[in-house]
């Protein structure tokens, strides 16, 4: 086996799995960095003044933000949203103001970037929660923004010669967006968690993945892996002739899965909504063509992340009107209220200098003390749903206390929609019976819920292992819900990434949850999975998964429970 001497020992390393699918070949490592000879030729740059350097700099960012708004626009669903974003912080005035101050200063202009850098990500890494994750964004800027000064091409992944398994200590969005599954046939990374950018995009491109591999970035370019998505295993230095029949067993696997075409069920007849997250008009056009049900999450804040001013109700409705029109043939599709504030901030309606963000004024929480902004989003729901007759339901985030949940569906009733509200903290879990007294519905945000219950930073990749959604404690919560649900006789929903996993979806099914939403590239696996399998067997794989003792026993039981 061709790795480092600090691996050698080791035939297997063990992540996260997060995509399913076997995928092997040699491995092809990212190393992002801006060569050090490059930095040190250009030195100080020679400008003329201050002026000139900072002038220099708008170049540089303009460039950078003009890459990243072209991938987006080539990009769907979640990588255009991240490259979009990564887009406004390479433009953003905070940014350019730390640079200028420390040019003014007299610092080096690349020294000056590195250290405006620096200070975002210690603000971001102490704002916790998917600010955090947003650090990885936040160096791939860095590299771009130095590379362009110093006259370097742009770091990143390199063009692969042969279908390779791509390797790196992390990927940027920026990175994992434009990867053609032909070449890149697995991704591995040592840091990230399931619910990462990487593990997002990878999902929603359908290239196995696993991620927070200890080791990884100690691998050595040429080694030949074998990279099972399912289990969280990587084998080095496999047999390729042997690796070959497990790959070729896991492509005919997955043809079968794409050819599943709905509506979903157990093989027993047992129907199961199949729904689909998006973000605005485009994709929910082309979530529509898959076979869902209708759409389980509108998150309603990615459309307005751009936007200095609130939009009124009329506007609005425009908006909302182009994501409800193609399910106005009787499917039905599910609006979150504002999201905003954390990790999405919304010029309009989060509020500035929170010390934690992450537990902050945020979702619902932001109408407390400005009704109007709910008011409004209602109200042009209200309109796009009696203006394209699409059956809709409307549900707010970051609900903690049966009294929010009743004053806010009070206002959705009154505008004649069927009101809900997201699961993500556990107190709303643990009163799911209390909160089915004054909703109609409610859809567990798992990513959200998992992070709260294990008091664990999606980005801290000493603690992937905690922000799992196969945790016992989750798939504890998650059932207490689902069974809330079943005694009311209201649905009860997933939307959040764990959804899109084949094999915890038929353990979720068997807790009594009705519906599972998730980005629509994940359907297809998701519903052939639950074909195969009755509604006994659901139960069985809720039983062995919540008697687990931590995520990989739970997989592992469940793995076995559908294979024996």
């Amino acid at each position: 086996m061709t790795v480092s001497s600090s691996r050698a020992a080791d035939a297997i390393l063990r992540g996260t799995p997060v995509v399913p699918g076997v995928g092997a070949g040699p491995a092809l490592l990212v190393r992002g960095e801006v060569s050090p000879e490059a930095i040190t030729r250009f030195g100080s740059g020679d400008f003329a003044d201050d002026d000139a350097a900072l002038a220099a700099y708008d170049v540089a960012a303009g460039r950078v933000a003009d890459e990243f708004t072209r991938k987006a626009e080539q990009a769907t669903g979640v990588a255009a949203e991240v490259l979009s974003a990564s887009a406004g912080l390479a433009r953003d005035k905070g940014l350019r103001s730390a640079v200028r101050k420390d040019i003014a200063g007299g610092t080096d202009l690349v020294a000056a970037v590195q250290a405006a850098i620096e200070k975002f990500v210690g603000v971001f890494t102490t704002m916790g929660g998917l600010m955090a994750e947003r650090v990885t964004d936040l160096r791939d800027i860095e590299r771009r923004l130095v590379a362009d000064i110093v006259g370097e091409h742009a770091p990143g992944v390199p063009d692969p010669s042969e279908p390779s398994v791509l390797v790196a200590e992390d990927l940027a969005p920026s990175d994992t967006a434009g990867l053609d599954p032909e070449l890149v046939v697995a991704l591995v990374t040592e840091r990230g968690g399931a619910t990462s950018h990487t593990a997002i995009i990878a999902r929603q491109l359908g290239i196995p993945c696993v991620v927070g591999v200890s080791g990884a970035a100690d691998l050595v370019t040429g080694t030949f892996l074998v990279v099972d998505g399912e289990t969280g295993e990587i084998e080095l230095g496999a047999d390729p002739d042997q690796a070959a029949g497990r790959v070729e067993a896991s492509r005919q696997a997955r043809a079968a899965q794409a050819a599943w075409a709905g509506p979903a069920a157990t093989s027993d007849g047992m129907p199961v909504k199949l729904l689909a997250n998006v973000a605005d008009g485009p994709t929910a056009a082309q979530a529509g063509t898959e076979p869902v049900q209708g759409v389980g999450l509108f998150r309603t804040e990615l459309c307005f992340l751009n936007r200095k001013d609130e939009p009124g109700a009329e506007e609005q409705a425009d908006i909302y009107s182009d994501v409800l029109s193609p399910y106005a043939d009787g499917r039905v599709v599910v609006v979150r209220t504002l999201d905003a504030g954390s990790d999405k901030p919304i010029a309009f309606a989060t509020h500035d200098g929170e010390e934690n963000p992450a537990l902050g004024v945020r979702g619902l929480r932001l109408s407390f003390d400005n009704p109007g902004l709910m008011d409004r989003q209602l109200d042009g729901i209200k309109i796009a749903a009696e203006r394209t007759g699409t059956e809709t339901w409307v549900m707010a985030p970051m609900v903690a206390t049966v009294a929010e949940a009743s004053d806010f569906a009070e206002k959705v009733r009154a505008r004649g929609l069927k009101p809900g509200v997201m699961v993500e903290i556990p107190s709303a879990a643990l009163l799911a019976h209390r909160m089915l007294e004054v909703v109609d519905f409610l859809s567990i945000g798992t990513n959200d819920l998992t992070q709260y219950t294990m008091a664990a930073d999606r980005m801290a990749t000493d603690l992937a292992h905690l922000t799992d959604p196969w945790q016992p404690a989750v798939l504890q919560l998650i059932a207490i819900t689902a069974e809330a649900g079943k005694q009311a006789g209201k649905p009860v929903g997933v939307c959040g990434e764990a959804a899109a996993d084949p094999l915890l979806a038929v353990a979720l099914i068997g807790m009594g949850v009705t519906s599972l939403s998730m980005a629509a590239r994940a359907v297809r696996p998701v519903g052939a999975q639950i074909s195969n399998v009755t509604s006994d067997t659901c139960e069985a794989a809720a039983e062995v998964a919540l008697a687990a003792s931590d995520p990989m026993a739970a997989r592992a039981a469940v793995r076995e429970l559908l294979s024996g």
